[in-house]
């Protein structure tokens, strides 16, 4: 991969040259803190909390509300509704061989949440909508019923399977197929330790298209905490007339100073393809650099096998990208995606830099 280096040596000298973030995982390893404190989802993603609120508008950023633009908004409009929402827009070069570079708009999405507190502490009804591009997609719709450490929830949700990522492109999120484009319909149940959470999911497994057989996908997430480093496993099998399919892997977070980092493997036994079961590994890790207040490097790496009956037939991923969060509701992300596959696939080797713009509230 020396010309994908080649391209984020040139993004680190742009980033040393300009001066001395959904759901970001990275954020509960630097705190020590559960998903469940940032987010009103247990498993993570969507809208944030008064605590998930508070420390973006606050602690990340380069100024804070307090500071200079008064208080601090938690996305209260009463005692019962509160609303927020994540709006993305990309400008990028994608530089695919063989082909002509190309430079682009993407207005990637606008997502609005809703969370409806009919009983404080005990009965919610949430929703999570993404407005554009195109049409309203529904991404969750769900009732949350909480009682001392225990929770259940029914409808539409994100499942419980590793660490829940922005970027849904990455090895271990398309490969698992659990991501922010395949929320399922069911039930999930889920405890809150003092230590850690366990949540398990009972789904249609059709990535919330209508049920067409009788089988069920069961999703399990487990999480071990301690201040400065945490450890999970994950489980996933999904009952299809078109093949069973079946996912384990294991996680963790690590806070070694100013350095929080995440790793991720999964392995897939896969029975639904038309030349026989295949089986397969996705490899994902993470470092997260804290620069200084309102600036954080983030440098990760994927790793994928589609077919471990087959030799070199692996793809490699490998991203470098400089977070600013200059104000409140804002990021910037200066980046370098770079894609390695085989040689004969162009599209396996895509390389990619990257401006996105990041309002959240």
């Amino acid at each position: 991969m020396r010309s994908a280096f080649n391209l984020i040596l040139c993004v680190l000298l742009i980033i040393a040259w300009a001066g001395p973030l959904h759901a970001e995982p990275w954020f509960a390893v630097e705190t020590g803190h559960k998903c469940a404190a940032c987010h009103v989802n247990p498993t993570g993603g969507g809208k944030r909390t008064a605590y998930g609120n508070a420390f973006a508008q606050m602690v990340l950023t380069q100024r804070s509300l307090g500071e200079q633009w008064g208080e601090f908004w938690d996305g209260r409009i009463d005692k019962r509704v509160r609303v927020g929402g994540d709006v993305r827009a990309n400008l990028t070069e994608t530089r695919i061989p063989n082909q002509e570079n190309s430079f682009q708009y993407d207005f990637e999405e606008a997502v609005v949440y809703l969370e409806l507190r009919l009983i404080e502490d005990m009965l919610t009804f949430y929703f999570d909508e993404r407005m554009a591009p195109g049409g309203a997609v529904n991404r969750e719709a769900y009732a949350l019923f909480r009682h001392a450490n225990w929770h259940a929830k029914a409808g539409r949700m994100f499942l419980p399977f590793g660490w829940r990522l922005e970027d849904d492109s990455e090895f271990i999120r398309q490969a698992s197929g659990i991501n922010y484009a395949t929320p399922d319909d069911g039930i999930e149940f889920g405890y809150e330790a003092p230590r850690g959470s366990v949540q398990l999911a009972i789904s249609n497994g059709t990535a919330g298209a209508g049920e067409n057989d009788r089988g069920k996908q069961y999703s399990m997430r487990g999480e071990y905490i301690r201040n400065k480093w945490r450890a999970g496993a994950s489980f996933n099998f999904n009952d299809a007339d078109a093949g069973d399919r079946q996912m384990q892997g294991v996680f963790a977070g690590l806070r070694t100073g100013r350095i929080n980092w995440l790793a991720e493997a999964d392995f897939i036994s896969d029975e639904s393809f038309s030349d026989g079961k295949r089986e397969q590994w996705a490899v994902f890790a993470e470092a997260n650099v804290r620069l200084r207040r309102g600036h954080n490097l983030k440098v990760s790496y994927g790793w994928f096998d589609p077919d471990d009956n087959i030799d070199e037939d692996e793809r490699e991923r490998a991203s470098l990208v400089w977070e600013l969060f200059p104000l409140p509701f804002t990021q910037f992300s200066l980046g370098a995606r770079l894609n390695e596959g085989i040689p004969q696939n162009d599209f396996q080797n895509i390389d990619e830099i990257f401006l996105q713009l990041h309002l959240f509230f």
